[in-house]
């Protein structure tokens, strides 16, 4: 198999409160197998970075190892419309597991965990918004 190259280094979703936004990211990410690997008190806001087990971000670590940040910021955002992130999840049940999790951890159901055959074929996936407002998405094509 040919390893895929990442196409994002890393993209980071702004926060109103990044405690409550790590609760929400620690449980909704880890039945897709992510966990968060950094913590930074930055000039312009705390973050958090996730990623698979025993990543950092780069340039620590390797380019796209660990791309999914939230930030705090203390000035007033909205999220875009339409904009969202979607995660990838090994099989249907980790699909199930994000939803619930994220449910428990603070989130907003934004389409239960199913079929979407209108995206594609074996597209299954689930929609949450966090508790900032951003619309997230774990998706799998197997079944």
């Amino acid at each position: 198999m040919t390893a895929i190259r990442p196409v994002i280094d890393h993209m980071s979703l702004t926060c109103a409160d990044l405690a409550r936004a790590v609760r929400f990211y620690d449980a909704a990410l880890a039945p897709l197998g992510l966990v968060r690997v950094a913590d930074y008190d930055e000039e312009e806001g705390a973050s958090a970075c996730w990623g698979p087990p025993g990543t950092l971000p780069a340039p620590e670590g390797l380019p796209g190892a660990a791309p999914f940040w939230v930030q705090h910021r203390d000035a007033a955002f909205a999220p875009p419309p339409g904009t969202h992130v979607c995660f990838c999840a090994p099989d249907r049940a980790a699909v199930h597991a994000f939803h619930a999790a994220g449910l428990a951890a603070g989130g907003t159901d934004y389409g239960a965990p199913g079929p979407r055959p209108h995206y594609g074929p074996g597209y299954y996936a689930a929609f949450l918004v966090d508790p900032d407002g951003w619309r997230i998405e774990a998706v799998t094509y197997g079944s």
